[in-house]
Order: structure tokens, then C-alpha cells, then sequence
């Protein structure tokens, strides 16, 4: 049995998969299995999601089809919604009404996916990470002003006079990311982690 991840991008689509394993497969009984499918970007995602949930939760092996998306970038949610907590809760109930299947879950990496990064700074190189010391207690807040990837680029920019590669230096980062400690600096993280684990105990894993 598996889920099916949507990933909005190739950081999601290459790094997020096994990362999310490593957390949920010790607290199983037996490893479940995460596909990822990959959109091209947030508009395709909100597009296809729909028709594609739907097709894939048609067959039997498939637990639930996850979707993740960033809370930085998109642009339709309403004007009276400008908070993170009420933009990623009208989000999750807007896209999960469009596809409207109980199989389907929308979650929300706050405000992008490299803040689960940020939750250790050990995993940096050193000279990043001399700049990070004290500053990632809650990533979650690091946001749409100066979100998490602008801000890594900043700090390798100044530090290694390179430039933050998303995807190139986002798949070794996650790989060495202990997911137990984003798991209790990120809450959105945690909502997503928790649901899943849920959602496989009660598929026999």
C-alpha cells in the first residue's frame, strides 16, 4: 500500500518522498511506500489535481493522495484572508472541495518547504550555518516578506559566494535532515506527518 504525493515542484518531487519515509516507516509495522507525481508549479497542481486524485485513488494499493504546495506563491486566495493560519485553512478546504474525495489531503509546507530545512542548522555547510546559529527556532515564521529559499540564497550568497541551487543542494540537505527535529519546529509539518501515520495504521501498516 502507498500514497500518492502531489508535488508541486522538483525539490517536492525528488527530496520530500523518502524524507517523509524516514520519519512515518519506523513508526510502522511494515514501510508503506510514497509515489510522488510532479506538477509544474502551483497552477498545474490547483488544475490537474482534481481529475488526477481521482484516477489514482480509483485503485486499491493507494492509501490516500497527498498534496503539498507551498504557502508562498500562489495568488487566489481571498483578500480578507492574510494571516498564514487563515490562508492555509481556506487553501485546504478550498482545493479539497474541489476534488472532493475523502482519499484526497491538501497540506501546506509554511511558508515553503526549505523551512523544514532550516529547523537544523547542523546540516549546512559551516559557514552557513555560522549564520543560522539562533535564528531557526521557528521556521515556520520565516515568510512571504523574505521566504525561506530567498533568504538560504542570501545566506550562501554572502557565505560561500554561491548561489542556493533548490534543487541540486535541497535533495542533500533533506537527505541529512533528521525529520524528528523539523517534525517538532514545523506544526504544519507535524499535521501532515501525524495525518499520514493515521491514514497508514488504519491500512494495516
Amino acid at each position: 500500500m502507498k500514497f500518492i504525493l502531489f508535488a508541486e515542484g522538483p525539490t517536492e518531487h525528488k527530496a520530500v518522498p523518502a524524507f517523509l519515509k524516514r520519519w512515518l516507516d519506523p513508526r510502522l509495522s511494515r514501510p508503506v511506500g510514497i509515489d510522488p507525481v510532479k506538477f509544474e508549479g502551483w497552477r498545474h497542481l490547483v488544475k490537474d489535481a482534481p481529475i488526477k486524485a481521482r484516477l489514482h485513488l480509483k485503485r486499491e494499493d493507494v492509501i490516500a493522495v497527498a498534496a503539498l504546495l507551498d504557502l508562498y506563491g500562489p495568488d487566489f486566495y481571498p483578500p480578507n484572508k492574510t494571516t498564514p493560519a487563515e490562508r492555509a485553512a481556506w487553501a485546504k478546504a478550498h482545493l479539497e472541495g474541489k476534488v472532493n474525495d475523502p482519499g484526497f489531503f491538501q497540506f501546506f509546507a509554511v511558508h515553503e518547504v526549505e523551512a523544514w530545512l532550516l529547523s537544523d542548522p547542523a546540516i549546512f555547510p559551516q559557514e552557513v550555518r555560522r549564520s543560522l546559529e539562533g535564528k531557526t527556532q521557528n521556521p515556520e515564521t520565516i515568510n512571504n516578506q523574505r521566504p525561506p529559499s530567498k533568504w538560504l540564497n542570501e545566506l550562501y550568497s554572502n557565505a560561500t559566494r554561491r548561489n542556493y541551487k533548490k534543487v541540486t543542494y535541497g535533495k542533500d540537505l533533506f537527505d541529512r535532515l533528521d525529520p524528528e527535529i523539523a517534525y517538532h519546529k514545523c506544526p504544519h509539518l507535524k499535521e501532515m506527518l501525524d495525518k499520514m501515520l493515521d491514514l497508514a495504521r488504519h491500512a494495516g501498516h
